[in-house]
């Protein structure tokens, strides 16, 4: 192999150091997950500054438009903003710990930061904007093995935009579609990039209040280019989500995750068939008009196809 030489000003002779595959990876991860970084702030600035500019300019509805849904969305205060069909302007905080594995343990905390924004459009159309990036802690531990291995950095950005519109005071729809990017350095992340789509419906019992409803969601993950060593995904996520509202403006909520899944990709360690399907159950308070805080436990009921063990997520959501 031959080697460049540089002959500097002092005279010496010097080698160059060649790059490894491994080295490569790591700068290519890092540049992707600044220049994700940086589309963040400005998107983020851009929605922000769209949503003044278009808030300046409403104008009344006119007679042929009075049945139509209010563009200024007024929720009512017990309700605490889990809706996909009723998303609010907020920013959540969201600590969670998840255990899994069967041939190797792995144990990850994370702590995932997620801004939303939320656009209204034209005839009752609403549009939520949002970003997470995680930041991973992740231990892992082969069977026998005497050690573990740990890392820590930042995982996989996501994005997601989805449109909604009230049917009418009981019913709405929403749809869209989350990109997950590949930035996470190691094995902290999935290594591909993931496409989302995905549709839910909400029906409110207002006979129970306002923070009363149920609202089936489903989605797809399909993963695509990324490391072609990485285990393909395909499967499909569904959360037939239902939230209770109690007094004092507390809540309980079932299936408020994605975490029902039906494996259609490759298989992962461990698996004995398709279907994951955990017990997901969440209580929260909303403490005040603007923030609220819940705590999530997920346990797994039927785990052919094994996604974790054990999850535990606490959230804090702040209006702004």
């Amino acid at each position: 192999m031959d080697v460049a030489l540089s002959v500097p000003k002092s005279g010496t002779v010097q080698r160059s150091r060649i790059e490894t595959p491994q080295e490569f990876r790591v700068r290519s991860r890092r540049r992707l997950l600044n220049f994700s970084l940086t589309v963040l702030i400005a998107a983020a600035s851009s929605f922000s500054g769209g949503e003044a500019a278009f808030a300046d300019t409403q104008t009344a509805p006119s007679g042929g438009d009075q049945g139509a849904p209010q563009q200024q969305r007024q929720y009512d205060p017990d309700y605490n903003g889990d809706d996909v069909t009723r998303p609010e302007r907020k920013f959540q905080l969201l600590l969670e710990s998840k255990s899994s594995g069967t041939t190797t343990k792995t144990e990850r905390k994370t702590i995932y930061l997620q801004p939303e924004v939320v656009l209204d459009l034209d005839a009752g159309w609403g549009l939520s904007l949002l970003a997470k990036v995680p930041i991973t802690w992740k231990s892992s531990k082969k069977q026998g093995a005497a050690e573990s291995t740990s890392e820590f950095g930042p995982g996989d950005i996501e994005v997601e935009g989805a449109l909604f519109r009230p049917i009418n005071e009981r019913w709405a729809y929403g749809f869209g579609a989350r990109l997950d990017a590949p930035s996470a350095e190691d094995t902290i992340g999935n290594s591909k990039w993931q496409i989302m789509p995905g549709f839910g419906v909400r029906y409110s019992f207002l006979e129970f209040g306002a923070d009363t409803y149920f609202v089936p969601k489903i989605r797809y993950a399909i993963s695509f280019g990324g490391d072609p060593s990485a285990r393909n995904i395909s499967e499909v996520q569904f959360a037939p989500t239902m939230n209770i509202g109690l007094p004092d403006r507390w809540f309980v909520t079932l299936f408020p995750s994605y975490d029902i899944r039906i494996n259609y990709g490759e298989p992962e360690s461990g698996q004995t068939g398709r279907l994951f399907l955990p017990f997901d159950a969440l209580i929260g308070r909303k403490l005040s008009d603007g923030f609220v805080m819940s705590l999530e436990v997920g346990v797994p009921i039927i785990k052919d196809y094994p996604v974790y063990k054990l999850r535990v997520e606490l959230r804090m959501s702040a209006k702004f």
